[in-house]
């Protein structure tokens, strides 16, 4: 067997690692697009990021972990890959070799039970407070949360705080990422499953017990990820820059964008111990 990896690293992927070419940012670098939609390209990553995410995934335990559904997350060649484990939906699933894991699914949906109101209640109570003046888009995830896609210039100022304020008294949350307004059962968040792998990548002898777990992430549903990491870094634009987020140790990219993903990847491989970078061969 290999020996163990030294390093976990947990790291959200759009506007985090992945860019649209509308969120990417005024960029001189050469980019290479990570995922289609029908055919058309949709996201990106600066060529060199792409390269080196490439060869920190060789040497380090590498973990996706998005809000996308699995259909979403199964659009992405996200350098690296086949990945092992990727935390898709939120934290409500885990994908093991690309395969939902039944096992963490029902200790989920078990969690929400007990823990509030159900999606069908939620979902009946927010298609009373909404129209088609401001929401482009009503979604429900994986059987686990819903999504508003907005028009955030005719969006009521104070709708997300008076819903997350409602939402909070039944066990559920409310936050905004870019266009995209999430409504979320507190029991699904990323920082569980991200913890659940790690033990798993442990006891398999994958992961070295000792080895630090790093994250980085740009939006609200990524703060508790943050928060429980040994280390974590977030972008320099995103939802948890607009809302001047902090903890102790949180490092700030200098770069924005694009630009900003390609920052992470490379402070994640400084991350590595020393004999593992002077293995690596120079760029």
């Amino acid at each position: 067997m290999p020996a163990p990896k030294p390093l976990l690293v947990a790291t959200d992927l759009d506007r985090t690692m992945i860019y649209s070419g509308a969120a990417a940012g005024a960029t001189e670098s050469a980019t290479v697009c990570v995922e289609h939609l029908d055919g058309a390209p949709l996201s990106y990553m600066t060529a060199r990021g792409a390269d080196r995410m490439r060869r920190l995934a060789a040497t380090a335990a590498v973990l996706p972990t998005t809000t996308r559904t699995i259909a979403q997350f199964g659009r992405i060649r996200f350098p690296g890959e086949p990945w092992p484990y990727a935390v898709t939906s939120n934290g409500g699933n885990i994908l093991v070799d690309g395969r939902p894991d039944g096992q963490w699914r029902r200790r989920i949906d078990a969690a929400v039970r007990t823990g509030g109101a159900t999606l069908a209640e939620i979902a009946t109570a927010l298609r009373a407070r909404i129209d088609d003046s401001w929401v482009l888009k009503f979604r429900e995830a994986d059987d686990l949360f819903c999504y508003l896609v907005v028009d955030l210039a005719a969006t009521p100022a104070d709708f997300v705080s008076e819903w997350d304020t409602w939402c909070r008294d039944r066990g559920w949350s409310a936050s905004r990422q870019g266009r995209k307004i999430y409504t979320m059962p507190t029991a699904v968040c990323k920082s569980r499953a991200v913890a659940e792998v790690r033990a798993r990548l442990i006891a398999s002898g994958r992961l070295d017990a000792a080895a630090p777990t790093l994250a980085a992430g740009d939006g609200a549903l990524d703060a508790e990820m943050l928060v429980a990491a040994d280390h974590a870094i977030r972008p320099r634009h995103g939802e948890l820059e607009e809302l001047g987020w902090q903890r102790p140790g949180l490092i700030v990219t200098a770069a924005t964008g694009i630009a900003a993903g390609a920052e992470i990847i490379d402070w994640f491989t400084a991350a590595l111990p020393d004999q593992v970078l002077a293995a690596e061969p120079t760029s």
